[in-house]
């Protein structure tokens, strides 16, 4: 029997010392929501998670782009649409002055309309999305990964659908072979229009892949990083009452000592 060395206080100081730790460390992981709250609780998964994580955020990055894409892959077809239409009632104008009970002044009206129909489809050509010009026959690349890999979209040219021949300055109403002209140009942005939907097809087909490839990398990085709270909560009530009962013990060892008095007094 000592009195300058409680062996006994000493050991259930150490014990008290463990056990809070791991309380702490408990209640870090429940308040944070995650096993790793520092780096020695798992390095090996902390590197493994810090690189999904930012491959999911490059992912989102691509997401971002296909989705500008794909706006302007619609906006490259609205525009197409409309020229279809105009084409279309130009062809209509043609096919009626074509007509010999029409008078030179019917003519002239339909000839009117026409011209307009003719400024609208050469000025679509010169249209924009966010400063890149939706008709110039240059094609987009688009990333497809969260590597940096692209794909380049279909072009589309105003001149390549074949519209040049019907907005030249010297084509009207009643210009030999209107309808033969316009019908091809009909039919060449038709054609042109299926390649943008073609375009648009495979940007909806990357989007779907790259918000797959997010989820499971999200799912991968929640095994490795997410706490368990019915798991953890569990060793938090553990550690708790070994906390209050080490702090208990202590109390006692540290009483010890004073059994020595007894001898002495």
């Amino acid at each position: 029997m000592v009195i300058n060395t409680n062996i006994g206080a000493l050991g259930s100081q150490r014990t008290l010392a463990e056990n809070s730790t791991k309380l702490n460390k408990a209640l870090s992981r429940l308040a944070s929501g995650t096993k790793i709250v520092s780096p020695e609780d798992d390095a090996a998964g902390l590197a493994v998670a810090s690189k999904f994580d930012s491959q999911i955020q490059r992912n989102r990055g691509v997401q971002n782009n296909l989705t500008s894409a794909l706006s302007f892959s619609q906006t490259q077809d609205g525009f197409l649409n409309k020229v279809h239409s105009a084409l279309t009632r130009m062809s209509e104008l043609a096919s009626m002055a074509m007509d010999g009970t029409k008078s030179s002044s019917d003519k002239a009206n339909y000839n009117e309309e026409f011209l307009d129909l003719k400024g609208y489809v050469s000025d679509i050509g010169t249209k924009g999305f966010n400063g890149v010009s939706l008709f110039n026959g240059t094609a987009l690349s688009v990333t497809m990964d969260s590597e940096g890999n692209t794909w380049s979209l279909n072009s589309s040219s105003m001149n390549a659908v074949d519209v040049t021949s019907v907005i030249a300055t010297n084509f009207a109403v009643t210009s030999s072979s209107a309808v033969a002209t316009i019908n091809s140009a009909i039919e060449n942005v038709a054609t042109h229009r299926a390649k943008v939907g073609a375009n648009i097809q495979r940007i909806r087909f990357t989007q779907d892949q790259v918000g797959i490839l997010n989820e499971n990398l999200q799912r991968t990085v929640s095994r490795i990083k997410d706490v368990n709270v019915a798991e953890e909560s569990t060793q938090f009530a553990r550690y708790n009452i070994l906390v209050q009962s080490g702090t208990a013990m202590l109390a006692q060892a540290n009483l010890l000592p004073q059994n020595a008095l007894r001898l002495i007094s």
